[in-house]
């Protein structure tokens, strides 16, 4: 086994239990394994805001992986170190198709959380990731502001198919689409994914891939995977995720 330097650790269904609390056993773990001298680190597809709550409860110091890689910023200084955003014209072309489909969408701009009408997918997201949610009366307007970090539907798994298929068609490449759980459907610029905010944060720190650990659940946690020189994933996690880590463990609630 390589010498391990780095940990980047998945929230939900990894670090958090179910209720969405973390163990006293794993915080202590990761204490523990702080005061050996190994760096600990978040890698989430939650916002900043979201994973911050954590972040404190962990005591944590150093650059913190958000929004899938999108934004990999530092706990203690605030010190942004790789940004990857969603250009205006293709964000408002997947909020338009994303409606079109009637699926509910968040929009993230700014570490805040944006939707177009409250409804009981937004009041559950929001209660769940521990944010407050903020009404835009006209999307599409809001949308040529500025680039925006992310843009997520929800839906039934079936309803969210058809809107995958279709922008994996029309643009390919140009997007990155992934989900962290069935019903979400995540949507961001090609290069925000955790292998590049993990690669971004080992660099930073000097360490080599092969002393990184990547521990993780689900589809968003691939590409953190493929980047680690260890990957482990949950009991809990998606059955093909397990077959591209090196190790399966325990649940997460375990």
């Amino acid at each position: 086994m390589p010498d391990i330097k780095l940990v980047a650790i998945d929230l939900d269904g990894t670090l958090l239990k179910n209720d969405l609390t973390i163990s006293p056993r794993a915080e202590e773990a990761i204490k523990e394994a702080t005061a050996k001298g190994v760096y600990v680190t978040i890698c989430t597809g939650r916002m900043y805001a979201s994973a911050l709550p954590y972040i404190k409860q962990l005591e944590m110091k150093l650059p913190v992986i958000a929004y899938n890689g999108a934004l990999v910023k530092h706990a203690a200084t605030g010190e942004v170190l790789y940004r990857k955003l969603l250009p205006c014209p293709m964000a408002t072309d997947i909020y338009i198709r994303a409606k079109k489909h009637k699926l509910h969408t968040n929009i993230y701009y700014n570490d805040d959380l944006y939707v177009d009408s409250l409804n009981d997918w937004a009041d559950n997201y929001a209660r769940k990731v521990g944010v407050d949610i903020n009404i835009v009366e006209n999307m599409v307007e809001f949308l040529q502001c500025d680039p925006i970090t992310k843009i997520v539907t929800i839906a039934n798994p079936d309803a969210l198919k058809f809107l995958r298929q279709e922008l994996e068609e029309d643009y390919g490449e140009k997007l990155f689409i992934t989900s962290s759980l069935p019903h979400l459907l995540e949507i961001l610029n090609p290069e925000a994914t955790k292998g590049k905010g993990l690669e971004t944060v080992a660099n930073y720190l000097d360490i080599p891939r092969e002393c990184v650990m990547g521990i993780g659940d689900s589809f968003n946690d691939i590409e953190m995977f493929e980047y680690a020189g260890l990957s482990v994933v949950m009991a809990n996690g998606e059955e093909e995720v397990k077959k591209i880590a090196n190790y399966v463990t325990c649940s997460n609630d375990d």
